[in-house]
Protein backbone atom coordinates (compact mmCIF):
# COMPACT_ATOMS: atom_id res chain seq x y z
CA UNK A 1 0.00 0.00 0.00
CA UNK A 2 1.24 3.51 -0.54
CA UNK A 3 -0.39 6.93 0.40
CA UNK A 4 0.70 7.83 -3.03
CA UNK A 5 -3.05 6.19 -3.60
CA UNK A 6 -4.77 8.89 -1.26
CA UNK A 7 -3.74 11.68 -3.22
CA UNK A 8 -6.70 14.80 -3.27
CA UNK A 9 -7.13 15.97 -6.55
CA UNK A 10 -7.27 19.59 -7.78
CA UNK A 11 -9.47 22.02 -9.09
CA UNK A 12 -13.47 21.48 -9.63
CA UNK A 13 -12.79 17.96 -9.61
CA UNK A 14 -15.24 15.52 -7.35
CA UNK A 15 -12.86 13.84 -5.34
CA UNK A 16 -12.78 9.90 -5.75
CA UNK A 17 -14.51 7.71 -3.24
CA UNK A 18 -11.94 7.22 -0.07
CA UNK A 19 -10.53 3.58 -0.26
CA UNK A 20 -11.98 1.06 2.05
CA UNK A 21 -9.92 -0.44 5.10
CA UNK A 22 -8.42 -3.39 3.28
CA UNK A 23 -6.58 -5.07 5.88
CA UNK A 24 -7.04 -6.42 9.38
CA UNK A 25 -3.92 -6.23 11.35
CA UNK A 26 -1.56 -3.28 11.65
CA UNK A 27 1.67 -3.76 13.24
CA UNK A 28 5.58 -2.38 13.51
CA UNK A 29 8.70 -4.12 12.36
CA UNK A 30 12.02 -3.32 11.34
CA UNK A 31 12.53 -3.46 7.28
CA UNK A 32 15.25 -1.61 5.28
CA UNK A 33 16.69 -0.49 9.07
CA UNK A 34 14.02 1.43 9.91
CA UNK A 35 10.72 0.19 12.10
CA UNK A 36 7.87 0.18 9.41
CA UNK A 37 4.18 0.12 9.48
CA UNK A 38 3.25 -3.42 8.16
CA UNK A 39 -0.39 -3.76 7.23
CA UNK A 40 -1.08 -7.57 6.76
CA UNK A 41 2.70 -8.15 7.43
CA UNK A 42 3.21 -6.15 4.19
CA UNK A 43 5.03 -2.45 4.66
CA UNK A 44 3.56 0.56 3.72
CA UNK A 45 5.28 2.79 1.45
CA UNK A 46 5.13 6.56 0.45
CA UNK A 47 4.05 8.35 -2.79
CA UNK A 48 7.80 8.09 -4.02
CA UNK A 49 7.81 4.20 -3.16
CA UNK A 50 10.13 4.09 0.07
CA UNK A 51 9.46 2.40 3.25
CA UNK A 52 7.01 4.82 5.84
CA UNK A 53 9.38 4.01 8.56
CA UNK A 54 11.46 5.75 11.59
CA UNK A 55 14.28 4.95 13.74
CA UNK A 56 12.26 6.12 16.41
CA UNK A 57 10.05 3.30 18.70
CA UNK A 58 7.80 6.01 19.62
CA UNK A 59 6.69 8.22 16.19
CA UNK A 60 6.35 4.25 14.46
CA UNK A 61 3.85 3.31 16.98
CA UNK A 62 2.06 6.55 16.52
CA UNK A 63 2.08 6.16 12.74
CA UNK A 64 0.46 2.22 13.30
CA UNK A 65 -1.96 3.82 15.37
CA UNK A 66 -3.07 6.01 13.04
CA UNK A 67 -3.28 3.08 10.06
CA UNK A 68 -5.14 1.21 12.76
CA UNK A 69 -7.91 4.04 13.62
CA UNK A 70 -8.48 3.85 9.46
CA UNK A 71 -12.13 2.09 9.80
CA UNK A 72 -14.23 1.68 7.58
CA UNK A 73 -12.75 4.23 5.34
CA UNK A 74 -8.91 5.44 4.88
CA UNK A 75 -8.52 9.30 5.03
CA UNK A 76 -5.49 10.87 4.61
CA UNK A 77 -6.74 14.13 6.48
CA UNK A 78 -7.04 12.09 9.64
CA UNK A 79 -3.14 10.74 9.49
CA UNK A 80 -0.77 13.91 9.99
CA UNK A 81 1.87 12.06 10.95
CA UNK A 82 1.93 9.49 7.89
CA UNK A 83 1.52 12.88 5.97
CA UNK A 84 4.93 14.77 7.76
CA UNK A 85 6.18 11.54 8.06
CA UNK A 86 6.54 10.61 4.14
CA UNK A 87 6.86 14.11 3.12
CA UNK A 88 10.26 13.69 5.65
CA UNK A 89 11.14 10.60 3.64
CA UNK A 90 10.25 11.53 0.25
CA UNK A 91 11.56 15.38 0.20
CA UNK A 92 13.45 16.66 2.60
CA UNK A 93 16.38 14.49 2.11
CA UNK A 94 16.82 14.81 -1.59
CA UNK A 95 15.19 18.70 -1.97
CA UNK A 96 16.79 20.06 1.27
CA UNK A 97 18.67 23.19 -0.11
CA UNK A 98 15.53 23.71 -2.49
CA UNK A 99 13.47 24.14 0.82
CA UNK A 100 15.68 25.83 2.52
CA UNK A 101 15.55 28.19 -0.25
CA UNK A 102 12.19 28.24 -0.69
CA UNK A 103 11.40 29.55 3.20
CA UNK A 104 13.96 32.42 2.68
CA UNK A 105 11.57 33.69 -0.07
CA UNK A 106 9.32 34.81 3.07
CA UNK A 107 11.64 36.03 5.65
CA UNK A 108 10.32 39.37 4.40
CA UNK A 109 6.82 38.57 5.07
CA UNK A 110 6.53 37.26 8.37
CA UNK A 111 3.60 37.68 10.44
CA UNK A 112 5.06 39.02 13.77
CA UNK A 113 6.50 41.36 11.90
CA UNK A 114 3.75 43.45 10.76
CA UNK A 115 1.56 45.25 13.55
CA UNK A 116 -1.04 47.15 13.27
CA UNK A 117 -1.47 51.08 13.84
CA UNK A 118 -4.94 51.08 15.03
CA UNK A 119 -6.39 50.27 17.32
CA UNK A 120 -4.16 50.75 19.96
CA UNK A 121 -5.20 47.43 21.92
CA UNK A 122 -4.48 45.20 19.24
CA UNK A 123 -0.87 47.55 19.00
CA UNK A 124 -0.31 46.26 22.39
CA UNK A 125 -1.47 42.66 22.09
CA UNK A 126 0.72 42.42 19.39
CA UNK A 127 3.46 44.01 20.83
CA UNK A 128 3.17 41.24 24.21
CA UNK A 129 2.28 38.53 22.67
CA UNK A 130 4.89 38.43 19.42
CA UNK A 131 8.25 40.90 20.67
CA UNK A 132 8.90 38.26 23.14
CA UNK A 133 9.10 35.77 20.22
CA UNK A 134 11.40 37.81 18.04
CA UNK A 135 13.26 39.01 21.11
CA UNK A 136 13.89 35.08 21.68
CA UNK A 137 14.82 34.46 18.21
CA UNK A 138 17.62 36.94 18.11
CA UNK A 139 18.67 35.41 21.76
CA UNK A 140 18.59 31.91 20.73
CA UNK A 141 19.89 31.83 16.76
CA UNK A 142 20.91 35.37 16.46
CA UNK A 143 17.90 36.58 13.49
CA UNK A 144 17.03 39.82 14.31
CA UNK A 145 13.43 40.04 12.38
CA UNK A 146 12.67 44.34 12.30
CA UNK A 147 8.99 45.15 12.82
CA UNK A 148 6.64 47.47 11.19
CA UNK A 149 3.72 49.35 11.15
CA UNK A 150 1.26 48.28 8.53
CA UNK A 151 1.30 46.20 5.54
CA UNK A 152 3.88 48.14 3.41
CA UNK A 153 6.37 45.43 2.47
CA UNK A 154 10.33 46.30 4.34
CA UNK A 155 12.90 44.17 3.82
CA UNK A 156 15.09 42.36 6.21
CA UNK A 157 18.84 43.33 6.70
CA UNK A 158 21.54 40.99 5.25
CA UNK A 159 22.83 40.08 8.14
CA UNK A 160 19.38 38.95 9.27
CA UNK A 161 18.79 36.90 6.12
CA UNK A 162 22.08 35.41 6.77
CA UNK A 163 21.91 34.42 10.40
CA UNK A 164 17.83 32.78 9.14
CA UNK A 165 19.64 30.98 6.45
CA UNK A 166 21.89 29.31 8.93
CA UNK A 167 19.40 28.71 11.93
CA UNK A 168 17.60 26.89 9.25
CA UNK A 169 21.11 25.07 7.76
CA UNK A 170 21.64 23.94 11.19
CA UNK A 171 18.03 21.76 11.75
CA UNK A 172 18.34 18.41 11.01
CA UNK A 173 15.84 16.56 8.46
CA UNK A 174 12.98 15.64 10.45
CA UNK A 175 12.78 19.59 12.12
CA UNK A 176 13.02 21.00 9.16
CA UNK A 177 9.72 19.11 7.88
CA UNK A 178 8.59 20.52 11.08
CA UNK A 179 9.55 23.90 10.77
CA UNK A 180 8.11 24.51 6.83
CA UNK A 181 5.06 22.53 8.08
CA UNK A 182 4.87 25.14 10.99
CA UNK A 183 5.51 27.71 8.33
CA UNK A 184 3.05 26.97 5.48
CA UNK A 185 0.16 27.18 8.47
CA UNK A 186 1.52 30.35 10.34
CA UNK A 187 2.92 32.17 7.35
CA UNK A 188 6.15 32.96 10.65
CA UNK A 189 8.94 31.53 10.26
CA UNK A 190 9.64 32.99 13.92
CA UNK A 191 7.25 31.15 15.11
CA UNK A 192 8.25 27.96 13.03
CA UNK A 193 11.13 28.26 15.21
CA UNK A 194 10.21 28.72 18.34
CA UNK A 195 7.67 25.11 17.84
CA UNK A 196 10.64 23.07 16.52
CA UNK A 197 13.17 24.48 19.60
CA UNK A 198 10.72 24.31 22.26
CA UNK A 199 10.22 28.08 23.06
CA UNK A 200 6.62 27.84 22.98
CA UNK A 201 4.13 24.71 22.81
CA UNK A 202 1.67 24.65 20.31
CA UNK A 203 -1.57 26.43 21.69
CA UNK A 204 1.12 29.60 22.03
CA UNK A 205 1.74 28.84 18.49
CA UNK A 206 -1.54 29.00 17.26
CA UNK A 207 -2.73 31.88 19.74
CA UNK A 208 0.13 34.06 18.17
CA UNK A 209 -1.21 32.73 14.54
CA UNK A 210 -4.24 33.74 15.38
CA UNK A 211 -3.86 36.54 17.16
CA UNK A 212 -5.56 38.91 14.57
CA UNK A 213 -8.17 37.05 13.78
CA UNK A 214 -9.20 36.40 17.71
CA UNK A 215 -8.94 40.30 18.46
CA UNK A 216 -11.67 40.69 15.51
CA UNK A 217 -14.14 37.88 16.62
CA UNK A 218 -13.84 39.57 20.14
CA UNK A 219 -14.68 43.17 18.36
CA UNK A 220 -17.54 41.94 16.02
CA UNK A 221 -18.06 38.34 16.61
CA UNK A 222 -17.20 35.22 15.41
CA UNK A 223 -17.17 33.96 11.43
CA UNK A 224 -18.13 30.33 11.08
CA UNK A 225 -15.83 29.67 8.08
CA UNK A 226 -12.94 31.35 9.95
CA UNK A 227 -13.16 29.61 13.09
CA UNK A 228 -13.57 26.20 11.15
CA UNK A 229 -9.95 27.27 9.61
CA UNK A 230 -8.27 28.52 12.84
CA UNK A 231 -9.25 24.84 14.07
CA UNK A 232 -8.00 23.16 11.15
CA UNK A 233 -4.90 24.99 11.74
CA UNK A 234 -4.56 24.49 15.42
CA UNK A 235 -5.20 20.56 14.61
CA UNK A 236 -2.32 20.92 12.25
CA UNK A 237 -0.20 23.17 14.69
CA UNK A 238 -0.26 19.98 17.56
CA UNK A 239 0.16 17.61 15.20
CA UNK A 240 3.71 18.80 13.99
CA UNK A 241 4.57 19.27 17.84
CA UNK A 242 3.33 15.67 18.60
CA UNK A 243 5.89 14.57 15.46
CA UNK A 244 8.74 16.48 17.33
CA UNK A 245 7.93 15.33 20.41
CA UNK A 246 7.88 11.59 19.15
CA UNK A 247 11.39 11.89 17.25
CA UNK A 248 12.45 12.72 20.96
CA UNK A 249 10.71 9.31 22.00
CA UNK A 250 9.34 11.24 24.80
CA UNK A 251 5.89 11.98 23.84
CA UNK A 252 3.75 14.92 25.46
CA UNK A 253 0.24 16.07 25.48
Amino acid sequence: MSIGDLKPVSGREAPPPKPRRFYKTVSVAEEGGALCVMLDGKPVRTPLRNLLGTPKRALAEALAAEWDAQNPIIDRETMPLTRLVATAIDRIGPEREAIIASLMTYIDADLLCYRATYPTMLKVRQAEAWQPVLDWLYADAGVQLSSVEGVMPAQQPENTVLAMKKALESLNDEDLMAFQACAAVTKSLALSMALVRGYLSAEEVAACAHLDETFQAEQWGEDREALIRQRAIESEIRAIKQYISLLEDNPQS
